[in-house]
């Protein structure tokens, strides 16, 4: 299991330098800065974004909200959402890239909110449970997806699998 969470981790951050590099040219083209607004990941998409020398022409701001509070405070997200559908959740995905936008500079965003693990996790939502959300233009859009290995291949997955999924949604 182990050598297998290597093999993932180090996957997941060779994809990363690339599709950083991608969104950062789109973004540019775009004339477009984004923000994020993650949890699970701890700040380490920020960090994938301002190790490109000339990211302050496209990354904007991140936000790292690991706790409820957080994200009820610097995001916006309603604090009656996280209490019923959990932090880890489609809605406060959604709220938390959305909330990215609105209070910042920027023209889009990306979220995420997980259980990294090696605990936290439950029956409805398993350690590798990650819920991201996408706010672009006026279009918010959202998804799920259940990682494998330890802690660190979880959040190398979840940075890859963030910025590919902006990729998309800048066209």
């Amino acid at each position: 299991m182990r050598q297998q969470s290597e093999l993932l981790t180090q996957f997941a951050r060779a994809q990363t330098t690339d599709l950083t590099q991608k969104v950062a040219t789109r973004l540019t083209a775009l004339h477009w800065q984004m923000a994020t607004a993650e949890s699970c990941t701890g700040g380490l998409i920020a960090v994938a974004c301002t190790d490109l020398a000339g990211s302050s022409v496209w990354f904007e701001r991140g936000l790292v909200t690991y706790s409820n509070a957080a994200k009820s405070e610097l995001l916006g997200v309603l604090p009656e959402l996280i209490a019923t559908h959990g932090a880890v959740s489609e809605p406060v995905a959604r709220a938390m890239a959305y909330g990215a936008v609105q209070r910042s500079h920027a023209t889009c965003s990306l979220a995420v909110t997980g259980v990294a693990g090696p605990a936290g996790g439950s029956a409805d939502k398993p350690v590798g449970t990650v819920w991201f959300g996408w706010c672009v233009g006026d279009a918010i859009t959202s998804q799920v997806q259940r990682f494998e290995g330890d802690r660190a291949a979880v959040r190398a997955q979840t940075v890859a699998h963030a910025l590919a999924g902006l990729l998309v949604r800048l066209g």
